[in-house]
């Protein structure tokens, strides 16, 4: 049930919280234990915070490990405590759900607008694009797999995932990855530069596959083709991992 994964969840963020009260910044973060429990905290902190329960009181956490290491006796009943667990997480989803259609609004305006800019064609699909560097090399098809370069940004600029900026490309087979880099990079021909506009329904839509990217997100892509592999050396080599938006 979602209110035992939170519960899950609070008790691990608990793990570092407990006997810290007000005097966190004197915890000493040296052994490989220390400093692993503090990962699982602040890892999990955050999951919390992106999910939309970053109103938890870490003091209350603390208590609770504290009572229940010291063996003793719960302060709150189960029937209270399944309350509170089914009334925060509900909170939590009112939250992401205005969050999600907010997302949808923005981005809605934020196509609307950019469709009138010189440069940008809408196709049929509702897919954006311009070319920022023309080429005259063959253009892929669904069954090909390319070599590019992306950087990924929601519309208000903030790069999600970029294999410019870790100075690697990557390959990947065409049919492999969202529904706007599909028909996207059919369109390019081999060392073209095109900048995408995915609408969220060629994108991810109301699901978030990372909470860098919010759900119902329009995404931007800087995108250049570098070149289609050679089908005939595809079972020689070794297949690196697309890290660039998988279906």
């Amino acid at each position: 049930m979602k209110q035992h994964r939170l519960a899950a969840a609070v008790a691990l963020v608990g793990l570092v919280l407990a006997g810290c009260d007000a005097q966190t910044s004197s915890v000493e973060l040296k052994t490989p234990a220390q400093k692993a429990s503090y990962g699982i905290g602040l890892n999990m902190g955050k999951s919390l915070a992106q999910e939309g329960m970053d109103d938890l009181d870490s003091k209350a956490v603390a208590l609770g490990i504290e009572d229940a290491v010291g063996k003793k006796e719960a302060r709150l009943k189960d029937e209270e405590l399944v309350e509170a667990f089914t009334a925060l997480q509900k909170r939590a989803e009112e939250r992401l759900a205005k969050a999600s259609e907010e997302a949808a609004a923005k981005g809605k305006k934020f196509l609307e607008d950019n469709a009138k800019k010189p440069g940008v064609v809408t196709t049929a699909s509702g897919l954006q694009y311009e070319v920022v560097k023309k080429a005259d090399g063959p253009q892929p098809k669904p069954t090909d797999v390319v070599t590019v370069h992306y950087e990924g940004k929601l519309i208000d600029g903030k790069v999600f995932d970029s294999s410019i900026e870790r100075g690697s490309p990557i390959d990947l087979p065409v049919s492999g990855v969202i529904p706007g880099w599909v028909e996207g990079l059919q369109l390019m021909h081999v060392g073209e530069k095109y900048k995408l506009y995915i609408p969220a329904e060629l994108a991810y839509g109301a699901q978030s596959p990372s909470p860098l990217i919010p759900a119902n997100s329009v995404l931007v892509f800087d995108l250049e083709l570098l070149a289609i592999k050679d089908p005939s050396k595809l079972d020689a080599e070794p297949a690196e991992p697309a890290e660039a938006p998988a279906k």
